[in-house]
């Protein structure tokens, strides 16, 4: 019985699973943050290393008897110098025959269209576009906070905290926003915000990024600015999905399968209703789908993949029906 492991590395938490080529889901894990440049790379081999082994140990099976994994990394590809190091991270748990790294957007996609063809969006902590259509693969996105991630919950987060600022000194109306996040940093004068943004973990990645949760509070209670920020960053990921599927030159005549993941789709329609609006305003050939599968899940698939030994129909359905129970 062929049986396949998954890794989804995020910038704030790392899923494990197993599943076998009947569509059955044997074991399931989380870990910390897999982003080695926040946490380092002997941090982040730790707690791949430790996420294997306890989920296969959930599972039941050794490590000699797992057919392929796939293990996605965040920032995977991004640095060549490093390709090497960070193959080598799960050589502890795993026979390097036996498995394969690359960037967390693999498993998105994978997850997402069920390893179809396509292109899926992912905008968690960072963003990213990534699409394959026969054979060939494409990517947009995914430069890093300092200059790229738009529409990701970090950038969400960066620019509520512009727009605090600028409601703070009177360049823009005052919305729910701005009591939000004084309320939140417990301040007692404004600036004191660059105190707990520079001077603490809040400057961190994984952390300032949830604050991204505070801007979409401030929209729900009627903070126009704010709701504004989320259209904003629904139409920066529809120009990641744009760049992709022109890259991959699908025949005019076809339409193209679109699909996402990642954090800030738990806002639910406030981001997909206007993500899918821009869609259909740019081309009626996208036809967005709901993401069939989570990444953890489509890392699975894609090990499954690589193995060349892909899950039929009929087992994707029971995989269905197994995720379902799960949950």
């Amino acid at each position: 019985m062929n049986t396949f492991l998954g890794v989804d590395g995020g910038g704030s938490k790392t899923r494990f699973v197993v599943i076998d080529e009947r569509g059955r889901v044997l074991a399931s894990h989380r870990e910390g943050s897999a982003y080695y440049l926040e946490i380092g790379l002997d941090s982040a081999q730790e707690m791949l290393v430790r996420g294997i082994q306890q989920t296969l140990n959930q599972a039941g099976i050794a490590e000699s008897q797992l057919t392929y994994a796939f293990i996605s990394l965040p920032s995977y590809g991004e640095d060549q110098s490093l390709i090497e190091r960070l193959n080598a991270l799960p050589l502890a748990a795993l026979p390097s025959q036996r498995f394969r790294c690359d960037n967390d957007m693999v498993c998105a996609w994978a997850g997402a269209l069920a390893g179809a063809d396509g292109v899926t969006v992912a905008s968690g902590t960072g963003s990213i576009a990534y699409g394959e259509f026969q054979g060939r693969a494409e990517r947009a996105g995914g430069w890093g906070e300092l200059f790229s991630d738009e529409g990701s919950s970090y950038w969400l987060a960066r620019e509520g905290l512009r727009l605090f600022s600028r409601m703070s000194d009177g360049r823009t109306a005052r919305g729910p926003l701005y009591e939000l996040i004084r309320r939140h940093f417990k301040l007692k004068v404004d600036l004191d915000l660059c105190a707990a943004v520079y001077g603490s973990d809040a400057a961190q990645r994984s952390h300032l990024a949830q604050l991204s949760q505070i801007v979409t509070r401030a929209a729900s209670e009627g903070d126009v600015a704010a709701e504004e920020l989320i259209q904003q960053a629904a139409c920066e990921l529809v120009d990641l999905v744009e760049a992709v599927a022109t890259k991959l030159q699908i025949p005019p005549d076809m339409s193209i399968l679109v699909s996402y993941t990642g954090g800030m789709f738990r806002m639910g329609e406030r981001l997909t209703a206007p993500l899918v609006s821009a869609l259909k305003l740019r081309s009626a050939r996208y036809v967005v789908q709901q993401p069939r599968f989570t990444p953890e899940i489509g890392a699975a698939l894609q090990a499954a993949r690589l193995n060349k030994t892909p899950l039929n129909p009929s087992s994707l359905d029971a995989l269905d029906e197994a995720v379902a129970h799960l949950a």
